[in-house]
């Protein structure tokens, strides 16, 4: 096809509006930061989902050979190099063996069908410490009772709960400015130590025609959660949750500023965990802090609209 184009003079003249969108396309995954968030998130709804911005570099490819255009192919060219550098080092598969404990997460979804199936599911991960969010206090006494039998130490607070095989101490419930509780935090008594571990759900957002990316509650929420992990005294920490929101997302800088993500750290591929049906973006994280990462993954669905992750971390030689 490209020898056909040899002696056409027009090959450098056509697909201009082909190669101004790959420019277009360049700028606002290069510059995703500077888009303004005053109306309507705008800012942060495109870095939710930055990623899938990708998607669009083979389609103007196409058309830059539909249109036979030289110019639309180079232009083409850097979408690609952008997209490479800000999510080429998730392709690549960076687990490690070894780690010294298994933690996991999970939404499982107030109006979840199944909370006992749910919790053996979870439970068979082999995590020795695991978070739950979204809890219907009606359903509770479910998980409670099928996981007993794996974790003999727990604390529920609110509508979040932490079941640890470890001791637990220093529970409380952490003011994220909701009115009702959604976070909490636990000092677990590792063979390593001890450790901080943090549980939270932060407010949904929501996507309107009207308003846009309306977020204002969750961001409010992420910076008393920020506030409350960088006052915490223990060195080694991990944030489980659903945190509704991208480690891409500025608004939650108050938070991802001071933590590593275990599936940017130790993962292979996006990591994606909702919608269950189809996950389209990572809004469950684990994140630590002088603790090292050795390997993260997505766990089977569950009865959830969110899927459960796991990661399994290094204490002795956290940094």
């Amino acid at each position: 096809m490209v020898s056909g184009w040899r002696g056409d003079p027009r090959i450098w003249r056509r697909g201009l509006v082909v190669a101004a969108l790959a420019v277009v396309l360049a700028l606002v995954m290069l510059l995703h930061a500077r888009i303004p968030n005053r109306i309507g998130n705008l800012g942060s709804l495109t870095e939710t989902f930055l990623p899938w911005l990708g998607l669009l570099v083979p389609l103007l490819l196409l058309l830059a050979l539909v249109r036979r255009s030289a110019t639309a192919l180079i232009a083409v060219v850097l979408p690609a190099a952008v997209w490479l550098n800000l999510f080429g080092g998730l392709l690549t598969d960076k687990t490690v063996g070894g780690g010294d404990l298994t933690v996991a997460t999970h939404n499982v979804n107030a109006d979840n069908p199944d909370p006992s199936g749910t919790a053996r599911d979870v439970a068979a991960s082999g995590a020795d410490v695991l978070a739950l969010e979204e809890l219907n206090p009606s359903a509770v006494p479910v998980y409670e009772r099928a996981l007993a039998s794996t974790y003999r130490y727990h604390s529920v607070q609110g509508t979040v709960g932490l079941w640890s095989k470890y001791p637990m101490t220093g529970v409380r419930a952490v003011d994220i400015k909701l009115g009702w509780t959604r976070a909490m935090r636990a000092t677990v008594t590792t063979p390593e130590g001890q450790v901080a571990f943090y549980v939270a759900h932060l407010p949904s957002v929501r996507v309107k025609l009207e308003a846009g990316f309306t977020a204002r509650q969750r961001d409010k929420s992420a910076n008393a959660l920020g506030e409350a992990i960088s006052h915490e005294p223990l060195k080694r920490k991990v944030l489980l949750g659903d945190l509704n929101g991208t480690m891409n997302d500025r608004s939650l800088n108050g938070v991802t500023s001071q933590m590593r993500s275990t599936q940017g750290a130790a993962g292979s591929g996006f990591g994606f965990s909702w919608p269950a049906s189809f996950p389209m973006a990572r809004i469950d994280q684990i994140m630590v802090q002088g603790i090292e990462p050795v390997t993260s993954w997505t766990l089977p669905r569950t009865g959830s609209d969110h899927l459960p992750i796991a990661a399994r971390v290094s204490l002795a030689t956290g940094s």
